[in-house]
């Protein structure tokens, strides 16, 4: 069950800021989830499972975790899908597949390297879902989520609808090449970033609307609650230039107004006759197009919001990456990039 969501009022007051942003590479690629950027050159993986890099307005694929035929859902697991994706010191991209596991790509050659295969159970569990990752410094560490050892990436929704706590926060260690569980019992584990000092790991928990830290070291597997009870249900989480943290929402928790997610989370019975009766395709059509982006200070207060009230311009937000004054937009389904000019804001 989910507390009453906050009221949007304050830095949270609802505005058009989102609506600034201007859309592109159009209907070039389908759902960019995550973007990082090498100098001016631009990283992203998209729905069709491929690794594309743009550079100079210019759309080329470099890599492809998985392989063809791609674009129904019963193709996914094949085909792959990218979902977070870093650069290492190296300048290498290390990509998240949620089906295919994590993966280090050369963007020069294209030569691609498994790290953690799906196909080896961890600790006993099989990885179902890899999500998002996030690199050290020095490249010696990975952290990334598995947001469900039930359900994969096509069948989010149901992941969402039944609210299950199998979700697990793992670590792989690049030299030793072992992978160990951090946290376990967590609900639909999503974006993860590291803190600045790399003293602790945040882990965005969708269905909860909520983010918890991890601290290693002294408090060994310490975890807490670093932002609760969110005005929307997180996705990815990056740095942003003032030390604080982007925060994309998924999908909104209205107040006032009518969240659907909040309304059915203490009603099984209905939820289950929805997953009958609908299609998720269905099903997604119920969520309102409602895009948020939130900045959150170093301590998880909120310092400001970007709205788009019914993603008229930004759609679908997964991701917010910072760069040079710039942010770009990701999206798990909609066909483009948005930019948006931080200074306009």
């Amino acid at each position: 069950s989910l507390k009453e969501p906050p009221l949007l009022t304050g830095v949270l007051e609802p505005n058009i800021k989102l609506r600034k942003a201007e859309r592109l590479w159009e209907n070039q690629l389908v759902g960019p989830e995550s973007i990082v950027n090498i100098g001016d050159v631009l990283f992203t993986g998209t729905a069709d499972g491929k690794i594309i890099k743009i550079e100079d307005g210019e759309i080329q694929t470099i890599a492809r975790i998985g392989h063809g035929p791609c674009g129904t859902r019963e193709d996914e697991p094949t085909c792959g899908r990218p979902l977070g994706i870093r650069v290492g010191p190296n300048n290498t991209l290390f990509v998240a597949d949620a089906y295919y596991g994590l993966s280090e790509i050369n963007p020069g050659t294209g030569e691609t390297k498994m790290l953690v295969s799906t196909k080896t159970p961890i600790e006993g569990q099989k990885l179902s879902f890899v999500n998002d990752l996030t690199v050290t410094r020095d490249g010696k560490k990975i952290y990334f989520t598995d947001s469900s050892s039930k359900w994969q990436r096509r069948d989010y929704l149901f992941l969402i609808m039944e609210g299950t706590d199998d979700g697990r926060l793992l670590e792989y260690d690049t030299v030793t090449k072992e992978v160990k569980v951090l946290m376990v019992g967590l609900r639909f584990p999503n974006g993860v970033q590291l803190s600045p000092a790399e003293d602790f790991v945040l882990v965005q928990e969708t269905t909860m609307a909520r983010i918890r830290y991890y601290v290693s070291g002294l408090m060994k597997g310490g975890a807490d609650m670093f932002v609760e009870n969110m005005p929307g249900f997180p996705d990815n989480i990056r740095l942003s230039s003032s030390g604080g943290y982007w925060v994309a929402m998924s999908a909104v928790r209205p107040n006032p107004g009518f969240s659907l997610l909040d309304f059915l989370s203490e009603k099984p019975w209905i939820k289950r006759m929805i997953s009958k009766l609908l299609s998720q395709e269905t099903m997604t059509k119920f969520v309102p197009k409602y895009s948020l982006v939130v900045e959150l200070s170093e301590t998880g207060s909120y310092r400001r919001s970007f709205h788009d009230p019914s993603g008229v311009t930004v759609a679908y937000v997964s991701e917010a990456h910072e760069h040079n004054g710039y942010l770009y937009l990701g999206s798990f389904r909609s066909p483009f990039i948005c930019r948006l000019n931080l200074q306009h804001v």
